[in-house]
């Protein structure tokens, strides 16, 4: 199944079905006159007598030097090459992909100047499976992520390295067992293809996907643990909500009560329950992850623009005929938008690091034994595990200071202000990994709690969560090496099936 995308169109929705199931992508055959229009464009200002930056000048802090026309091949393949300069790990292959994706909606509107030719060897690239290796390191954002992207122009002209089935070759190679030949760049294509923000684009949006499917999750998981500590659901009531007025807020309250709709164990101390109100990690539950979700959804509006954004330099103007210097390569919109994304995960993680301390605490879980375990002192029950959520909790605060508010000057001053929206942007993996580890164990502790309520049960919609909880990871009786049900009780939440159990995405858009 092949992916047609609109340039200038493409949703947050198309591109994360592309990134999580790996589609081959298309542009649609209308965007194909537009490209070709710049291309000739360029063609033109390549063969004329007016210096044209990118097109028979040098780049940089050498634009002021003229490049003779039967050189200006030599020029495209020469910047290439001289700006594969990453280090590092390389990025996962979706992303890569991803990454790849977005470059062909930038081209796709018509004012970068790639010929049909560059672009359609990359639409082949997607659908045949050659992957360029992309080290994640060694961009600053601006202007566009150079190095990353000047990687996979490499493997497009059949130099550095790329993925093919399921090996890691040279690129020259990868391309003809593929059945593809590298292409040789025409003028200002190596600068098309390697001036843009899409690495750091695509970071942010697998940062976006994953946080998202891990804010759902914690939604449910945290109804979980209310019911396990017998917290009270009066702060849930909308009109309280609606008396604040912040989106989320209330869309996380309105899941909440859905969720917990039916529930035994609530009923039980509705009306002789002696504790007036409940820690902040369990009343302010709406308010604090209903606040991430509105940064999220802020965030995600942002890519949405930025994925479908020409951020190259210079652009043709095709209207006028025109070819202009601009700065739409510098990435300052994904640099605030990483910066939110991963305030988010932080404080998401955080309440819910409190929600399991509150659990494995006697004093404060409302009889529950300690560190729910049913013979405490000769088992040490989920102890470790709680603090092993502090320690990602803490790992994730410190990842999540800003990165947008730092710069330096690179390229002998020319490019004095940078976004630093790459490493912005990677962070957010390793961010949500430690959240999904967080929410795990919080899972896996509000799972113990409930069952120690027994015979009373919780709501029909946490009652399948349990049911999805015990299927991968077994009730703790005694103690056990526990690292393995961390991990699965992790990917329960990153695979997306805690949020799916209760149906929190419908919920928290307001579905019935």
């Amino acid at each position: 199944m092949s992916v047609t995308l609109t340039p200038g169109a493409a949703t947050l929705a198309q591109l994360e079905a592309i990134w999580r199931d790996g589609l081959p992508v298309r542009l649609e055959n209308a965007a194909r006159p537009a490209i070709e229009r710049a291309a000739q464009i360029v063609a033109d200002a390549a063969a004329g007598d007016a210096a044209i930056y990118g097109v028979n000048t040098g780049f940089g802090k050498l634009a002021s030097v003229r490049i003779a026309p039967g050189d200006t091949a030599r020029l495209q393949r020469n910047l290439v090459l001289s700006h594969c300069c990453g280090v590092g790990e390389a990025l996962d292959i979706p992303t890569t992909r991803l990454m790849i994706v977005l470059k062909l909606l930038s081209v796709g509107r018509g004012a970068s100047g790639l010929r049909w030719e560059t672009v359609a060897l990359m639409e082949e690239m997607l659908a045949r499976g050659v992957t360029p290796v992309i080290p994640v390191q060694g961009s600053v954002g601006a202007s566009g992520d150079l190095a990353p992207l000047a990687h996979m122009a490499a493997c497009m002209i059949g130099e550095g390295e790329a993925n093919f089935a399921g090996e890691r070759m040279a690129a020259a190679q990868a391309l003809a067992r593929a059945g593809l030949a590298p292409v040789v760049l025409g003028p200002k294509e190596g600068l098309g293809l390697i001036n843009g923000t899409q690495f750091s684009t695509a970071c942010a949006l697998a940062g976006w996907f994953e946080g998202m499917r891990n804010l759902a999750g914690a939604v449910a998981v945290s109804c979980l643990s209310t019911d396990a500590i017998m917290g009270s659901t009066a702060p849930l009531q909308p009109a309280l909500h609606a008396l604040r007025g912040h989106r989320g807020q209330i869309d996380v309250a309105r899941a909440m009560r859905a969720i917990m709709a039916g529930s035994e164990i609530r009923e039980s101390h509705r009306d002789s329950d002696s504790r007036v109100q409940d820690p902040y990690c369990i009343r302010c539950q709406p308010q604090v992850t209903g606040a991430a979700l509105d940064l999220m959804r802020q965030a995600g509006q942002v890519l949405e623009v930025e994925a479908n954004a020409v951020s190259d330099n210079p652009l043709v103007l095709v209207d006028t005929g025109e070819i202009v210097s601009g700065g739409n390569f510098h990435a300052e919109p994904v640099a605030f938008a990483a910066d939110q994304i991963a305030l988010a995960l932080a404080e998401v993680g955080a309440i819910a690091q409190r929600r399991v301390a509150l659990m494995v605490d006697p004093t404060l879980s409302f009889d529950l034994p300690p560190f729910l375990t049913p013979d405490p002192g000769l088992n040490s029950g989920l102890m470790i595990a709680e603090v092993t959520s502090a320690a990602l909790m803490s790992e994730n605060k410190h990842l999540a200071n800003p990165c947008s508010t730092d710069s330096t000057p690179t390229s002998a001053n020319q490019e004095d202000h940078v976004s630093m929206a790459a490493h912005g942007a990677r962070r957010l993996a390793r961010m949500n990994d430690n959240l999904g580890v967080i929410l795990g164990v919080e899972l896996l502790c509000a799972a113990q709690g409930v069952e120690f309520r027994a015979p009373l049960a919780t709501s029909p919609a946490l009652q399948r969560l349990l049911a999805v909880t015990r299927a991968a990871v077994p009730a703790l009786a005694e103690d056990r090496l526990l690292a393995g049900d961390l991990t699965r009780a992790a990917a329960l939440v990153r695979d997306g099936q805690v949020a799916a159990a209760c149906d929190v995405a419908a919920l928290m858009e307001g579905a019935p």
